[in-house]
């Protein structure tokens, strides 16, 4: 069974999240959200969410400067859209990639969480899983809004339904799963609000 899990939050009751975390035997949330807190889920503000983790004896990690979809250097953006490819080989994405490692080697079950329901459109899947998938063969666990788990195996094969790229004689499954990542992250990766 996995050790590492993600979960999103949009439209999802406090409660509800707590009760998924505690039916996947999480031990520690790792917050990855480059700004934690939330306009519309005030539950979710980084303070309140603490509080609800430590009433249910849940730790908290802010991961967010490390492993959020945004980056203060602009050689990782082109036309003001972050390339994940980038933020993957910078320092502070290797950090926090570092302390997810070492949680899980002293046993933590640890969920990544920010706010999207779908792993297929969230960075937890296209840059965190995807990148411990591939240099890790680390296989997240994505806890989907009703509580059911989706492997990141699983999503990448939903990824290929949903860009429409399929392999074929010329191009095998791994450089089309490379292709449809490509492509769901320029649809997705996060864009300066100043810049098209």
């Amino acid at each position: 069974m996995a050790a590492l899990f993600s979960i999103g939050y949009a439209t999802k009751p406090i409660e509800t999240f707590i009760k998924q975390l505690q039916a996947h035997r999480i031990d520690v949330v790792a917050d990855v959200r480059s700004v934690p807190y939330s306009k519309a889920f005030h539950d979710y503000h980084r303070e309140r969410l603490i509080e609800h983790l430590r009433q249910a004896k849940i730790r908290y990690v802010y991961l967010g400067e490390e492993l959020g979809p945004r980056s203060p250097c602009d050689e990782h953006y082109d036309y003001g859209q972050v390339q994940f490819e980038r933020l993957q080989r910078s320092e502070p994405f290797q950090r926090g990639i570092k302390r997810l490692l070492d949680g899980l080697d002293k046993g933590f079950r640890i969920a990544l969480t920010c706010a999207e329901k779908d792993p297929a459109v969230c960075h937890r899947s296209l840059l965190i899983a995807q990148f411990l998938k591939r240099e890790h063969n680390l296989d997240i666990a994505h806890i989907d809004h009703e509580g059911a788990l989706e492997s990141e195996s699983e999503l990448a094969r939903r990824l290929l339904d949903e860009t429409g790229i399929v392999p074929d004689m010329l191009t095998g499954e791994e450089e089309c799963l490379i292709n449809a990542w490509r492509e769901q992250s320029r649809r997705f990766a996060y864009r300066r609000p100043d810049e098209n």
